[in-house]
């Protein structure tokens, strides 16, 4: 399996994917991104809203991706607001297809750094979640070069982990790094019917994202 996802991320990388292969019907059960989903993470001082929109949008390279909104706040303000782009294909891998991010400072928009679409300027989609997770599966998340270039190795699917909302068991566990910051080392952790449910900086960094909420009423979409 971890052959058939480091080709199938060459495929696609090489502009040779059939868009007809992918839907923004996404049912993945680690990473499940129905229409109205939602999840609230607390990341120290910082609020994390996640929420699948009803909308989609087509990739450059043809590719229809499900927008989801991800929109972090401090004291009610905005400090980052990202449309995160996905699609699942037939096989049942979840594809991250680009991101349209904004840095907010003193309440106003200062950047958009880390913006990137699948298709555009060499940038190309990654996996976001293997169709069958496996201990020691590696695969590129991104790959936007010098902006966006994550990779996840699965560690465990076993995992213990207590969060604000409640305690998961079997959770699926990945660490990734970056090129870009070569110091950062970060442990997912995800649940089966639910997605992430907690992020922790293991090095190059201090923060711990956790589930406070979630919600699962679904729309069409």
């Amino acid at each position: 399996m971890l052959i058939s996802i480091a080709t199938a991320a060459l495929v696609l990388a090489a502009g040779s994917a059939n868009p007809a292969d992918y839907s923004t019907t996404i049912t993945n059960p680690y990473l499940p991104l129905r229409p109205g989903h939602h999840w609230v993470y607390r990341v120290g001082h910082q609020r994390d809203a996640v929420t699948v929109t009803q909308e989609t949008k087509r990739m450059a390279s043809g590719i229809e991706g499900r927008v989801v909104r991800d929109e972090v706040t401090e004291k009610g303000a905005p400090t980052e607001i990202t449309d995160d782009y996905y699609a699942q294909d037939r096989k049942g891998n979840v594809w991250y297809l680009g991101e349209a991010t904004t840095v907010f400072k003193n309440g106003k928009p200062a950047s958009t750094e880390g913006s990137f679409e699948d298709g555009v300027d060499g940038a190309k989609a990654g996996i976001a979640m293997p169709a069958h997770p496996k201990v020691g599966m590696r695969y590129r998340q991104e790959f936007y070069k010098g902006h966006a270039e994550d990779r996840a190795k699965i560690v465990s699917l076993s995992e213990r982990v207590k969060v604000p909302l409640r305690r998961y068991r079997h959770a699926l566990m990945t660490l990734e790094t970056s090129p870009v910051e070569p110091d950062v080392l970060e442990a997912k952790f995800y649940a089966r019917g639910v997605g992430q449910v907690l992020a922790v900086d293991l090095s190059g960094g201090t923060d711990r994202e956790e589930l406070v909420r979630a919600s699962a009423r679904t729309t069409r979409g």
